[in-house]
């Protein structure tokens, strides 16, 4: 994650895009099915600015968001600072995955969305959130995906950077904010979790019919919500959801045996 700063503007102007509110919606409308209608302790590793801590406090729930970007978190805490009717329900903490100080505490549910790309490998990081997650509780990871590599390029019309991403097999490519970021698929996700002890649950893709476009798509409200729905819809079905950009994989650990 070193470096990461430097991109926090792109990262803020694509969050508040159309495309990042498909992304944003998406992941928070499974969240709101999966997560129980109490107050659920919620841990966002790798909050960014807020985005996604703070919609599900606005639900109800208690969150805590880490990040180890100054600069996330900064952002994270002013827009914290505006909804000051969330200040009960939003803690933000000085940690990424490798120095989260949460010894044995558990969640409700852990998030983890976003950051696995940019590790070299998943298994180290999804067996640390693993750990985080409290009996009866959600492990929810949102990744790069693996298959589609050269999706975007072909629909944004680099043909020959497509071709060779999809030629090679490659694992990787260089994402919208300039880096590079590596790819997973759904089933190995969700093979890391079975091997910590949770159950996998139907997972989903994140933007698929709208991934290619940029900033400069401004839906009206109508227009939006049909593409929501129309995202939502393919999300949970062959063969359009192995095309998404983003795959949304959801376990859950079992709750402990009553005797």
């Amino acid at each position: 994650m070193t470096g990461f700063d430097a991109v926090g503007a792109a990262y803020a102007a694509h969050s508040d895009s159309a495309r990042g509110r498909l992304r944003h919606d998406l992941v928070e409308r499974r969240l709101l099915t999966e997560l129980p209608v109490r107050p659920a302790a919620v841990l966002d590793v790798g909050c960014g600015n807020g985005e996604m801590a703070l919609r599900l406090a606005a639900a109800g729930h208690q969150v805590t968001g880490a990040d180890p970007s100054a600069r996330m978190l900064a952002a994270a805490a002013d827009r914290l600072a505006a909804r000051p009717e969330l200040a009960d329900r939003v803690r933000l903490v000085d940690a990424g995955l490798e120095s989260l100080p949460f010894d044995g505490e558990r969640f409700d549910a852990v998030c983890c969305h976003g950051v696995l790309m940019y590790l070299d490998e998943p298994s180290e990081a999804v067996a640390r959130l693993a750990g985080l997650v409290a009996p009866g509780g959600l492990l929810s990871i949102l990744a790069k995906n693996r298959r589609s590599i050269g999706v975007r390029e072909a629909l944004g019309g680099d043909y020959a950077t497509a071709r060779r991403l999809i030629e090679s097999g490659a694992d990787r490519s260089v994402g919208n904010l300039g880096r590079e970021t590596r790819g997973d698929t759904a089933e190995a996700l969700d093979r890391l979790a079975a091997d910590h002890g949770l159950t996998p649950l139907p997972w989903q893709e994140v933007r698929i019919f709208h991934d290619h476009l940029d900033g400069t798509w401004a839906p009206e409200p109508i227009a939006y919500a049909a593409a929501l729905e129309l995202e939502w819809a393919a999300s949970w079905r062959g063969p359009y959801r192995d095309m998404s950009h983003l795959v949304h994989t959801l376990a859950r650990r079992p709750e402990r045996s009553r005797s």
